[in-house]
């Protein structure tokens, strides 16, 4: 059995953290290890009872090492770690470090917990102790605007995650910037790996799993930026649109993910309500294949899975279950789910 969670907004219909099952007699089970779903069985998808009490969960974390879920409440402002055996019981709920929290990072060992908060810019670092239980954070608010007085008046921190060295990557939608910092004994100084075209909007990154590449999705003019390492810094290879001509106006970048295997990138548009899908070429250099309807609107959390795609599409409450055709690209007329107030997707663990 396929088992995923649906973490959703409350003032959208959400009812907490919902199960998706996907079950069919005689088909190949499948089992999360460390985050990751092995296999897809051919059943048909359907929605469990919801856990109620995970409330306004926009994002999580599953680790492996300790057994454990970590959730934002994006809408209170906290963070809670909940057991993975113990039927989502409350290990810790404690302020996230800032004001909406929108983003987790799990360190490399899984001792330390990142948080970006994006309304108030704040960047936090909890480390994690022999339980999986968070101590006191380490707080930094990095400084920062851009052209557009509504979105960009000030910083706001939109994903966080760890570089292949250790360091505390952190995305600003708001300061049209990426930054880094190291984060042991004697660290926490800032650095700019790389200054976004003004005005973009820089929202998520995702790394190649293989390749010394990374991709970062900008919001406000949705493109896919191509960034290699350059000196210590992040340069840009290409800047791509994710958006087709007839994207309307307002059309905003959302999600990103890769496959696996690093052949593939998708990226979602917010307002065409889109698909892009990318090939990888052996360098990691992308090339747009095509687009196709997500399932619905505003499509906010994209997650791979063998064989298919699954897509949460907030405004219009639904999850969307894709195949993939032989060249990775989403097929029409995905399995669609209704999931009031659907904001992001996580395999679960087992137990969980």
């Amino acid at each position: 059995m396929t088992r995923l969670l649906v973490g959703t907004y409350a003032a959208k219909g959400g009812a907490g953290l919902v199960p998706l099952f996907c079950d069919s007699e005689g088909a190949n089970e499948s089992s999360p290890l460390r985050g990751r779903i092995e296999t897809v069985s051919d059943g048909i998808w359907r929605t469990g009872a919801p856990i109620g009490h995970v409330r306004n969960a926009s994002f999580g974390l599953v680790s492996a090492r300790h057994g454990h879920h970590y959730m934002v409440d994006e809408v209170a402002g906290r963070i809670a770690v909940y057991s993975a055996s113990g039927g989502w019981a409350v290990l810790d709920d404690l302020p996230s470090g800032g004001e909406a929290p929108c983003h987790l990072a799990l360190s490399p060992a899984e001792d330390a917990v990142a948080v970006a908060n994006y309304a108030s810019g704040d960047v936090a670092l909890f480390p994690l102790d022999a339980d999986g239980l968070p101590g006191t954070p380490r707080r930094w608010h990095d400084p920062g605007d851009g052209p557009d007085p509504e979105r960009q008046a000030g910083p706001h921190a939109h994903w966080v995650g760890f570089g292949t060295e250790g360091d505390l990557i952190t995305v600003d939608l708001g300061a049209d910037r990426v930054f880094a910092r190291r984060t042991g004994r004697g660290g926490g100084e800032v650095r700019s790996l790389y200054a976004a075209p003004r005005g973009s909007g820089p929202r998520h990154l995702a790394f190649h799993p293989e390749r010394p590449v990374a991709y970062l999705v900008s919001e406000l003019d949705a493109t896919l930026t191509v960034l290699v390492p350059d000196g210590g810094v992040f340069r840009a290879a290409a800047i791509l649109p994710i958006e087709p001509e007839d994207a309307p106006s307002d059309n905003l970048g959302g999600a990103i993910a890769l496959d696996p295997a690093g052949t593939r990138l998708y990226a979602s548009n917010r307002g065409h309500d889109s698909i892009a899908t990318f090939a990888l070429d052996a360098t990691g250099m992308p090339s747009l294949i095509g687009h196709v309807p997500s399932g619905g609107r505003s499509p906010r959390f994209i997650l791979p899975l063998p064989g298919r795609l699954a897509v949460a599409n907030e405004e219009s409450g639904t999850v969307a279950l894709f195949r993939l055709d032989p060249l990775g690209c989403p097929l029409p007329d995905p399995e669609v789910l209704e999931v009031p107030g659907a904001a992001f997707l996580m395999p679960d663990l087992p137990g969980g």
